[in-house]
């Protein structure tokens, strides 16, 4: 096929030249006798047969250099290939601009020759100067590229919108959210997945009487933060049947939607940390803002029931901060006052350690 080509190209070539050429070569050979020899028609096939029957004996000659050629290009790397093909066509269209004002002159070799030597000149400069020149152009455009993105970066980030903040099942019944979302410390939608409202109801009609107020309590929040407060709230009517526990699913639908976890569980927060899930933890944003309790203070407190080791008292403070009252066991039911020898702040809370006042004063003496 290409050897065809070929061919083909060499009678178009031929009759083209004979066309133009053969009656100007007729009359400088001075045969003048034929009229025909000197017709632009009869040159055009003769040039055409000439080239063709000279095409037989190079045409395989050219077929294996157009091979060598492609090869060639093929090896070529497309970067310079690209650039260096920029280049080309840059070169051959001003090589055309040129051409087009040397046509208006009436000599051949202007206006035909030298259009073709520049086509060529400029073509080839062109390529030269896109292919080794190429990593200049190459970081240009990475430059600009580059501003272009910061600048769209900084646009993005000037119009940040919030991730949805996900509200879990422990921080519903705790009750707070509802006074933080009052004051409007939580922005973005607040998202209420429809599995976490399942388990509400759930312990909402538990048969054990602290349960079911911690639900029905639950329910009075979300209530509260649908209705009354001005805040966008959402509810998650997805689910994941693949997963069977509630904290899971709330890993998962964080990680769908790209959201914040609003939970007081330790446990929960430990397990988003390893899963690179975002919390926020009420029980730290209470510690970080409720007042600094220091060893030495004095404090009323009514000590309500045993703690786990022994002649230990446990008392509760108004925000929930437990009280641990060393030998307060004989105190249960009173409320006395007491002196804070050391202060706990975990994730999971903070917990006070005290001694009764009253103890103190019976050693001193």
């Amino acid at each position: 096929m290409l050897k065809k080509i070929v061919h083909l190209f060499f009678v178009i070539t031929g009759a083209t030249v004979g066309f133009l050429y053969m009656p100007d070569i007729v009359r400088l050979l001075g045969v003048t006798e034929a009229g025909w020899a000197q017709s632009p028609y009869f040159g055009s096939v003769l040039g055409a047969l000439i080239l063709f029957s000279i095409s037989y004996g190079i045409a395989g000659y050219i077929v294996n250099l157009l091979k060598w050629i492609e090869d060639a290009l093929i090896r070529v790397p497309v970067g310079d290939l690209f650039f260096g093909s920029i280049g080309l066509i840059i070169g051959l269209v001003i090589a055309y601009l040129i051409n087009i004002t040397l046509q208006d002159i009436n000599i051949k070799i202007i206006s035909q020759i030298i259009p073709l030597f520049l086509m060529i000149l400029l073509g080839y400069l062109g390529f030269q100067v896109g292919f080794r020149r190429r990593e200049e152009f190459v970081h240009l455009l990475a430059k600009k590229d580059r501003d272009k993105k910061r600048s769209v970066d900084e646009e993005q980030a000037q119009t940040v919108v919030p991730k949805p903040k996900i509200l879990d099942t422990s921080v519903i019944i705790d009750g707070r959210i509802a006074d933080i979302c009052q004051t409007s410390f939580l922005e973005g939608t607040i998202v209420i997945p429809q599995f976490v409202l399942g388990e509400l109801q759930h312990i909402a009609d538990s048969s054990d009487v602290l349960k079911r107020n911690r639900g029905r309590r639950g329910l009075d929040v979300l209530n509260r933060i649908q209705k009354e407060l001005p805040i966008k709230v959402e509810i998650y009517e997805g689910d994941f049947e693949d997963v069977q526990e509630v904290d899971s699913k709330l890993i998962k639908l964080a990680k769908v939607m790209d959201g914040v976890l609003v939970t007081n569980d330790f446990n929960l927060n430990k397990v988003c940390d390893l899963q690179g899930v975002r919390v926020l933890n009420i029980n730290d944003l209470a510690n970080a803002v409720k007042p600094v309790v220091l060893p030495g203070e004095e404090l009323m407190v009514q000590v309500i029931k045993d703690g786990k080791e022994q002649n230990q008292g446990i008392a509760y403070l108004d925000d929930g901060t437990m009280i641990v009252v060393e030998e307060g066991a004989h105190f249960i039911g009173k409320t006395i006052e007491v002196i804070i020898t050391s202060v706990l702040q975990t994730s999971a809370g903070r917990m006070i350690f005290a001694k009764p006042k009253l103890l103190e004063r019976e050693r001193a003496l």
